[in-house]
């Protein structure tokens, strides 16, 4: 099984849209939101190339917003990990 969790900006949340886009997805197996991180869980991933596209919005606003990371990993071997960040378009 693999994991993407995505660290939310500060102030941020996932719209209720793209979960049910997410969860519509065969390849996804399950979602679930802690404070401010997604997990997307995944089956299993191939070579052929995905794209998960979270819509967001801002609920409160943040001075100074900060770019979040993105983890891919492995759930039975975490030491695989790619790490990747994000920030707001436009900032």
């Amino acid at each position: 099984m693999v994991i993407i969790e995505v660290s939310l900006l500060s102030g941020f949340i996932m719209t209720s849209r793209s979960r049910m886009l997410l969860e519509n997805r065969t390849i996804v197996k399950k979602i679930e939101v802690k404070a401010n991180v997604v997990y997307i869980y995944l089956e299993k991933l191939n070579d052929e190339s995905q794209t998960f596209i979270l819509q967001l919005e801002q609920v409160i606003q943040v001075k100074n917003l900060k770019p979040a990371g993105i983890k891919i990993y492995d759930y039975y071997q975490p030491g695989g990990l790619q790490i990747s960040y994000y920030s707001r378009e436009g900032s």
